[in-house]
C-alpha cells in the first residue's frame, strides 16, 4: 500500500501529463526511487549480492534513458537532474 502511494507521488512529480506513466521521465523517476531504497537495504545488508545485482541493471537502465534525454531533449534533461538531485 505504502509503495503504490510513493509510485504515485512520483509519477505525479515527474509526469508531462495527468495520465502520463510510462515517458522517459517518469521511467527515471522510479528508478531513482527503487535505486535509493536498494543503496539503503544494501547498507544493512551488504552480502545481499543478488540485491547488489539488481541495484546495477537499475543504474544501467535509468543511465540509458538519461542519455535517451540527454540527446532528444536536453532542456528536459537538465530539469530531470535538478529534480534527481533534490
Amino acid at each position: 500500500m505504502k509503495r503504490k502511494k510513493s509510485k504515485k507521488e512520483i509519477i505525479k512529480k515527474f509526469s508531462r501529463h495527468q495520465n502520463d506513466t510510462g515517458s522517459s521521465e517518469v521511467q527515471i523517476g522510479i528508478l531513482t526511487k527503487e535505486i535509493n531504497d536498494l543503496v539503503e537495504h544494501l547498507k544493512s545488508h551488504p552480502h545481499d549480492f543478488s540485491s547488489r545485482r539488481g541495484l546495477l541493471r537499475k543504474i544501467s537502465r535509468r543511465r540509458k534513458f538519461l542519455k535517451y534525454l540527454q540527446i532528444n531533449d536536453p532542456k528536459k534533461y537538465q530539469e530531470i537532474i535538478k529534480k534527481i538531485r533534490k
